[in-house]
């Protein structure tokens, strides 16, 4: 009988390759949170961010009413940036341990920004919450809000000097950059959260989902160890995920872990901070992040409760490390199957690829591609087959736009090759009262 089972036991493992082992177990979130959840919409939301391209001093003003002394609240200004706009720090709590979260250090990446108005909302009005009490009792938070204000005002990546800040951890020639180095310096926290974007092409691994978070415990070193420092943000990451994924199951992921000493999230595990970087992805139809917005609340106050409590210690590591890795991201429109017809010029079979300045508000198209794109696989696909790409005139000119990449992404999709019976328009953004043929 032996024999027998010991081939059954090599077919099967024939069958089944070796790498193969059972996700871990993701366990339900605090009980508490399904709680703050329903308050949001009505008492911790906060009004006046319901757009995503704010300017940073609209920004502090509906910020800076709730943050009060009688609420507990510390402002200073540390610094200014290279167009001489304040660099605010906030600090609120009274525990020992130590945690600093800054944002926008890419000015267009503004959704954690927006969920930090949110949780001064919900600390300033909600003292005598549960959550409220264990935070101010176990940690002192520090925020640094608008690490970029000039970009955030251009609502570009880079600040005023052309510089990237949050590659800016080692030469720290950006004022932006020497401000957080010196505010870390100065209260030497125990964790940290570095608060960002992704464009929400990316996918979750190799499927088509696209990720509506990301995180990462950055690596402190190029042989991507893991210390008592990083293992403590994985344990942090891990109760991330553990509030989210009844919420978007299967759209989370987790960033490539490659070190660079260019890099504040990297750099800040070097120094001895926990860290925790957030990527806000995006959720198809939100157009404005608003939903992601609550996520990042969400995911924030579920991470600082853990740690002022200390409930991170123990949460199994896999919880984050099982996460994919963002995958390919994906271009936001293919108009595919149409005839592209230019004044002057013989048409052409040529599906066009369109990328986004702001990807899910569909705003700012620029032609990223003209041709045969039969394997490319984008976030909307709009089928034009039987239609014309025609491109729009000029109106001072009479010119016809330009199909070429990197231009604006300005035609109209038609039944005849002239344009006159047009049955859609993209004039750079897509008019969300009519956003298909």
């Amino acid at each position: 009988m032996r024999l027998p089972r010991l081939l059954a036991t090599a077919l099967l493992a024939l069958c089944v390759p070796a790498f193969v082992a059972a996700a871990t177990p993701v366990p339900p979130p605090p009980a508490w949170l399904d709680g703050l959840e329903q308050m949001y919409p009505d008492e911790i939301r906060v009004p006046g961010l319901e757009q995503r391209t704010f300017s940073p001093e609209h920004w502090w003003r509906v910020a800076t009413p709730l943050l009060s002394a009688n609420a507990g609240f510390r402002v200073e200004q540390i610094g200014v940036s290279a167009e001489g706009r304040p660099l605010r720090h906030v600090q609120w709590g009274d525990g020992d341990t130590r945690v600093l979260l800054w944002s926008q250090m890419h000015g267009d990446e503004s959704t954690a920004t927006m969920a930090l108005a949110d949780l001064f909302q919900f600390l300033a009005t909600q003292p005598e919450h549960p959550l409220a009490e264990r935070l101010r009792e176990g940690a002192t938070l520090h925020f640094f809000p608008l690490v970029n204000p000039d970009g955030a005002a251009r609502f570009q990546r880079r600040n005023a000097q052309g510089i990237d800040v949050n590659r800016d951890a080692r030469a720290l020639a950006t004022p932006e950059g020497r401000a957080l180095k010196a505010l870390r310096d100065r209260i030497e926290p125990h964790f940290g959260f570095n608060l960002h974007d992704q464009q929400p092409g990316y996918r979750a691994g190799n499927s088509d989902r696209g990720v509506a978070i990301a995180l990462l415990a950055p690596a402190f070193d190029e042989a991507r160890g893991v210390n008592d420092v990083r293992r403590r943000a994985m344990e942090v990451a891990a109760t991330m995920r553990v509030a989210l994924e009844p919420r978007i199951s299967g759209h989370m992921a987790r960033w490539d872990d490659t070190f660079s000493p260019r890099a504040f999230g990297d750099m800040m595990t070097a120094w001895g901070t926990s860290t925790v970087l957030v990527e806000s992805g995006g959720i198809e139809g939100d157009r404005e992040k608003q939903d992601v917005r609550r996520l990042n609340f969400l995911a924030l106050v579920a991470a600082l409760d853990s740690i002022a409590s200390g409930a991170y210690a123990g949460t199994p590591i896999a919880l984050y490390t099982d996460l994919p890795e963002n995958g390919r991201a994906w271009p936001d429109l293919l108009v595919a199957g149409a005839t592209v017809a230019i004044p002057g010029v013989d048409p052409a079979r040529a599906d066009v690829l369109v990328n986004f300045e702001h990807s899910l508000a569909e705003r700012g198209g620029r032609i990223s591609d003209v041709g045969d794109l039969g394997d490319v696989r984008a976030r909307r696909v709009i089928d034009a087959s039987g239609l014309f790409v025609v491109p729009l005139a000029d109106a001072a000119t009479g010119a016809p736009a330009a199909m070429t990449t990197r231009s604006p992404a300005r035609f109209v999709l038609s039944r005849d090759p002239e344009g006159r019976d047009a049955v859609w328009i993209l004039d750079e953004d897509v008019d969300p009262a009519r956003p298909d043929p």
